[in-house]
């Protein structure tokens, strides 16, 4: 009976394949002309709710048809599932050059005649990396002006099923769907496809991909442009070559173009920072062996002759300063002189690269049409959510319409509401931090007695000592606790700036933007800024020493510097965080896109249609390059914030970035339905967070070479206390250890063991020795070291930012070329159109119309003639 039915399914199926000729891949309707611009898709479940859906969807359909719309509708029983239905749409050329007009979309009116740019010597070196010309520029370059209907003959139509790009078709079309009304619901006129979609009338709606990824589209009228994408972009094999942009924007839109654009130039200059930092990291790496420091601490006549104090009370015992000799060795890796010039390099870096980037974005301003480009209408027409939710009217000042309205006291009340969450999440925060932090405090004393007792531990207990195992643990569950909080935090930041109903599109993104921003900025960042400078400076001394809740004992950096420690915190959570998310952005949308394909695998392909496939595909959302920004925005953090104290921080994002791209390209061009396309001329409010971020960075790098690092003790010592003329360095880490007599512990600090009957134990810090009158206080080298300090800050802020705000200041934001080719282009085009406006009064002149004056034949020709000599 089973095998029956099995052959019933395949006799229908033969018949639906032998009914229609047309693949279904294809992306035309049935007549094989009409091109299929958007497709919605709905499921007929007959609920409570069925009969109000089915209206919606009959008042919506005709409402669509009467814009000039064209709809064709594929049964359930087409499709694979035999549950879902498909309404195709299509736009025909009426309703395009309609909505080109009201969307003041650019089209050519002339070939650019400007010579291209003279040709690169080093072109030929570079040929590896580039593209094919066909693949690089998919269209010629032309001169281009606002569409309008009343002047057809001016533009470069030669026909007219390919003169709007299908880019452009689906953003016409979602502009219609977004503001066709469907009816009127409890006295209140509803519309929009984003309302249908969340009310469940409709499941999907989004524009086709023109073919499979995999291979070329059969029917000769596509392009095949997604394939062209995936071969030649998508593929990681392709790392090494330049990205096409202009075949981005025009599949994808220029909004998503400029996202790769921006994070293909970052990558780029990421290359010279990696570069500058290599060397630096490879400085320290040959100097290890000359590193004074190191070589009296591993020395067993001095290092192994510093009995230090204990580093916790009663459990922990007193230790001899070479035990940390391999882990000092490894701190002059990032702890030398080259992380001064390094932290230099980068404050002045980042001007360069935000510099250098509002060129580039100058030129793609120019090369896709967006000089003149203000924001979307679509941007600044109201959210649906804000009309349904704002029951109050008041006239509009510029439009004399009413319009809805939040009252004053309902928007302080709401954000209020807001203000306390995201305060609330961020004291969450900072109560993670204190938590790991009092981990910290409480496992050193196990780790210390764990690796004291533990004899298989002992071969490696010069590199593991106990500092850097609670220094790892704690990262590593640091970097968990982040997960965890960001997870939650980012459904809590959609939920109130909800709340808040922002009026427009662009208001909600750049709240929720702000909101998003700032709880990842002390989320990620918040541990690093506890290890770079709170750690070790609270501490106190032995006998008087610092605690936590009068608890826990304040930890203390390493002799050789905390500057190791603040190296594996930011690797630990800057590592983690690049893996985890390019995990969560290839394998889940992967494995879901898997999961929902399984059935249809072996179905042939005129039987698994072009809308069905993409239907199967993840939703690319509204938020989508939202969280792409965000991610690369936080590495940005990372690599200019703390770079002083790890300079192969650049090379890590680097690295990644190669993959980021192909990751994102993958994901986007194979797993993801095609999105909408939307016109942007920058990266938004990313621009000023990354403007903020870049002048911090010099307040914090400077604090970190001056505080976290042991270069200004160093220099202190090596200019004013420093003995030996032979050896400038030598002595230095028996200057930096305090003496301390043992007699004068407290019954709460006294290690509970003194085996060798030590009498004294050395601590870091300046202070004077038990003998001396003043004991115990800080000495007048701990003053001086401290007055470098600060004075090493803020004369390397004041030269970093004149070199910042002069590199700025030479640097022109718009490049001469593109300058001469905006005007040159404005000249066109105001001479075209009044040679045209001529053109048409001389005809109806002839013609005899008399309401064409000689008088303004004059003063069009007047116009002209003003205009050229302008």
């Amino acid at each position: 009976q089973q095998s029956g039915r099995k052959y019933n399914l395949f006799l229908k199926r033969r018949l639906r394949i032998d009914k229609r000729h047309q693949s279904k891949d294809s992306i035309f309707f049935r007549d094989g002309v009409r091109r299929i611009d958007f497709v919605l898709s709905y499921v007929d479940d007959l609920n409570k709710e069925w009969e109000k859906k089915l209206e919606r969807r009959k008042e919506f359909e005709s409402n669509l048809q009467k814009a000039g719309l064209e709809l064709e509708t594929e049964d359930k029983k087409e499709s694979e599932d035999g549950k879902i239905f498909f309404v195709k749409i299509h736009a025909p050329w009426e309703v395009l050059i309609t909505y080109a007009e009201v969307l003041n979309i650019k089209v050519p009116i002339r070939e650019n005649d400007i010579p291209p740019m003279v040709e690169n010597p080093l072109d030929c070196v570079l040929y590896p990396f580039r593209l094919p010309e066909k693949v690089m520029h998919p269209e010629p370059d032309y001169f281009t002006a606002p569409f309008s209907k009343d002047k057809q003959e001016l533009y470069l139509i030669n026909d007219e099923s390919t003169f709007f790009s299908p880019s452009m078709r689906n953003r016409i079309v979602n502009y219609i769907l977004t503001r066709c009304p469907y009816g009127t619901e409890e006295g209140k006129k509803k519309f929009g496809i984003k309302r249908l979609l969340n009310n469940g009338t409709y499941t999907a709606a989004y524009p086709l991909h023109d073919c499979q990824y995999w291979k070329k589209a059969s029917d000769p009228n596509c392009d095949s442009e997604r394939y062209t994408l995936y071969m030649e972009w998508a593929r990681f094999l392709r790392f090494y070559k330049e990205q096409p942009l202009d075949l981005i924007r025009k599949y994808y839109g220029e909004k998503i173009g400029i996202y790769f654009a921006w994070l293909g130039f970052y990558t780029e200059m990421l290359f010279l920072a990696a570069v500058v930092g290599l060397i630096c990291f490879l400085y320290g790496l040959f100097t290890m062996d000359e590193n004074m420091s190191s070589k009296e601490i591993c020395d067993p006549a001095i290092g192994g002759e510093i009995i230090m104090c204990p580093l916790c009370d009663r459990d922990c015992e007193y230790w001899r300063l070479n035990t940390t000799c391999e882990s000092s060795q490894y701190s002059h890796l990032f702890d030398n002189v080259a992380t001064l010039f390094f932290a230099i390099f980068m404050g002045i870096w980042v001007t360069l690269f935000l510099e250098f980037w509002k060129r580039r974005q100058a030129r793609l301003k120019y090369e896709w049409d967006l000089v003149d480009f203000e924001e979307e209408q679509q941007q600044l027409q109201l959210r649906p959510e804000y009309e349904a939710k704002c029951t109050q009217k008041k006239k509009n000042p510029v439009t004399q319409e009413m319009e809805p309205y939040l009252p004053l006291t309902s928007q302080a009340v709401r954000f209020c509401i807001s203000g306390a969450t995201v305060l609330f999440w961020v004291s969450l925060i900072i109560a993670s931090m204190i938590a790991v932090i009092v981990y910290r405090l409480a496992v050193y004393a196990a780790f210390a007695s764990l690796m004291e007792n533990t004899q298989t531990l002992q071969p490696i207990s010069g590199l593991l000592t106990p500092q850097l195992a609670t220094s790892v643990t704690a990262s590593c569950l640091n970097f968990v606790i982040i997960m965890i909080l960001n997870f939650f935090y980012e459904r809590i930041a959609i939920w109130i700036t909800d709340m808040e109903i922002p009026r427009t599109h662009m208001e909600y993104e750049n709240r929720l933007t702000m909101k998003m921003f700032l709880f990842q900025f002390v989320n990620y960042y918040s541990s690093c800024f506890y290890v770079a400078f709170f750690k070790g400076k609270f501490v106190g001394y032995p006998g008087a020493y610092t605690y936590m809740f009068n608890r826990w004992r304040n930890e203390e950096c390493d002799p050789a510097g905390c500057l190791i420690e603040l190296t594996t915190q930011l690797t630990i959570v800057m590592a983690g965080k690049q893996i985890w998310g390019n995990i969560q952005e290839a394998i889940v949308p992967w494995i879901c896109n898997w999961w929902g394909r399984r059935k249809a695998r072996n179905n042939p392909e005129n039987l698994y249609s072009r809308w069905e496939q993409d239907h199967d595909l993840q939703t690319f959302g509204a938020l989508g390059l939202f969280y792409e920004y965000l991610e690369m925005v936080i590495q940005f953090g990372f690599i200019t914030l703390f770079v002083a104290s790890f300079p192969l921080a650049p090379l890590l994002a680097l690295m990644n970035n190669i993959l980021e791209i192909r990751v994102d390209s993958w994901k986007l061009t194979t797993q993801y339905r095609r999105p909408v396309a939307a016109k942007a001329h920058s990266i938004g409010v990313w621009q000023e967070i990354l403007n903020g971020m870049a002048i911090l960075s010099v307040v914090t790098n400077a604090f970190i070479v001056a505080f976290t690092s042991d270069m200004i003790p160093r220099l202190v010592y090596y200019y004013a206390y420093s003995e030996n003329k032979d050896s400038p360095m030598s002595g230095y880490i028996n200057n930096s250890l305090s003496v301390f007599l043992i007699a004068d512990f407290p019954d709460r600090n006294e290690p509970n063991e003194n085996p060798e009957n030590f009498v004294i134990c050395r601590y870091r810090d300046y202070r004077y020795p038990p003998e001396h009158e003043r004991k115990y206080l800080h000495t007048m080298q701990f003053w001086h070291i401290l007055a470098a300090k600060l004075a090493f800050i803020i004369i390397m802020e004041h030269v970093v930012f004149i070199v910042k705000f002069f590199v700025a200041w030479m640097i022109p934001d718009v490049p001469a070329d593109v300058k001469a080719k905006i005007k040159r282009e404005k000249y066109l085009t105001q001479k075209i159109l009044h040679e045209y406006e001529l053109e048409k009064l001389k005809e109806r002149l002839c013609q005899g119309d008399k309401s064409a004056t000689e008088k303004e034949f004059i003063a069009t020709e007047g116009r002209m003639e003003l205009s050229r000599a302008m």
